[in-house]
């Protein structure tokens, strides 16, 4: 008889599946990390599947991990490969699982589909990213890999027993990769959803004053992945645009394969005095303070389709900028809760000039902005557990149904 691994008190497992963890940051990752926390006030117990990194970091539960090796294009990152590791087909296989949720339809996907199909546990595949866009840029020298790629993507989503997106119109993504199954809408949460401690404003003046930002200063802010997919490129040309024009302080946050040309154009178009690059930051409320003291949020991307960034954002009471027409920007309604232009530097810059001279403007945005765009972890974790619950009993009738 082989060794059932069990959680504490004998309650099965609740397994979290994703190609990313800490060290590694990225909305995913935070999302995971946001479950791992929460589930457990919802009486249920959580592990992680992921894999191995040599920078290990303490987790809040039971974390499996199983042999990797560097993706040398998307530092950090890392791509699991579980057919090399000749243990973590049998550690799955007898770890006591009630239910599967896999973040990721790459390599910890396809172990979620495997203790699927050998345990008969229901399986949730949530559709957070634009694929077939990470896979262009990864298989530039190959490019008849990405269709090879988004070929198993799709048969890992048409194996799970529900698929979830983060928002309504990321729909549109999903049927253009050929998913024809049902969806189930839901959204992501805001660890930052209660920082704020009485006026927005008064919170947001004392995190100026203590990054150094003057009140006739422009605060600008990008935090992500340094990816010219994210429309960084935009971002850049926008600053330059601005340069003797509007008197702003930019601050880049996080890191990726664009941030040493991003430093580089930065230094040369004489830029070095109002724009910083800060790297990863970390710490959550190192991080908060920045998005705080900043008065607009720069996001010109199509990649992505529900950003976390956005609403972390609007929760420290700083409206973004997007793209008309992006995904992203389903949930923002122009001059309300944001801002919506076109793909173009000159747009964007004579946007920024206009709110720059409208500081009530702002006031205003910022204001709706945290209160449409902002829910926190814990009830959208609360929600989640319903809905695991839900899947569970409809599975279990069906196993029942079946034996008789």
């Amino acid at each position: 008889m082989p060794i059932i691994t069990r959680p504490p008190d004998n309650q099965s497992y609740y397994g979290i599946f994703n190609d990313s963890f800490p060290p590694i940051l990225d909305g995913v990752t935070l999302t995971v990390e946001n479950y791992v926390h929460w589930l457990p006030k919802y009486a249920k117990k959580p592990c992680v599947v992921t894999p191995w990194n040599p920078v290990a970091e303490k987790a809040e539960c039971e974390v499996i991990k199983y042999f990797s090796l560097p993706i040398q294009s998307r530092h950090p990152y890392r791509y699991g490969y579980p057919k090399l590791d000749p243990f973590i087909w049998r550690k799955l296989k007898n770890t006591d699982f009630q239910l599967l949720h896999a973040h990721c339809p790459f390599s910890s996907g396809r172990l979620a589909v495997y203790v699927k199909r050998k345990n008969g546990i229901p399986l949730i595949g949530t559709f957070h990213s634009k694929y077939r866009d990470d896979l262009k840029h990864s298989f530039k020298q190959v490019p008849w890999m990405t269709d090879i790629i988004m070929k198993r993507i799709l048969d890992f989503f048409n194996m799970c027993d529900e698929v979830w997106i983060p928002q309504a119109q990321v729909e549109e993504t999903v049927r253009e990769y050929g998913y024809k199954g049902p969806l189930t809408v839901v959204e992501n949460g805001n660890d930052y959803a209660s920082v704020v401690k009485g006026d927005l404003m008064d919170y947001k003046k004392a995190a100026r004053e203590e990054l150094g930002i003057a009140d006739d200063e422009m605060a600008l802010l990008f935090v992500g992945q340094h990816i010219w997919e994210k429309g960084l490129d935009v971002v850049v040309e926008t600053l330059r645009k601005l340069k003797g024009k509007v008197k702003f302080r930019m601050n880049f946050i996080g890191t990726g394969y664009a941030a040493d040309e991003i430093a580089s154009r930065i230094s040369e178009y004489g830029l070095d005095r109002s724009v910083s690059m800060h790297g990863v930051i970390s710490d959550r409320k190192s991080l908060s303070r920045y998005y705080a003291a900043s008065d607009l949020f720069l996001f010109p991307s199509f990649y992505d389709n529900a950003p976390l960034v956005i609403r972390e954002a609007a929760a420290l009471g700083t409206p973004s900028v997007l793209l008309e027409g992006s995904t992203a920007s389903e949930v923002v309604r122009d001059g309300k809760n944001g801002f919506l232009t076109k793909r173009d530097p000159e747009e964007f810059a004579s946007l920024v000039a206009k709110l720059s001279s409208d500081r009530n403007l702002l006031k205003e945005v910022a204001v709706g902005a945290r209160n449409t765009l902002v829910r926190s972890w814990e009830d959208v974790v609360g929600e989640v557990s319903d809905r695991y619950d839900s899947l569970i009993a409809r599975s279990q009738r069906s196993s029942s149904l079946i034996l008789a």
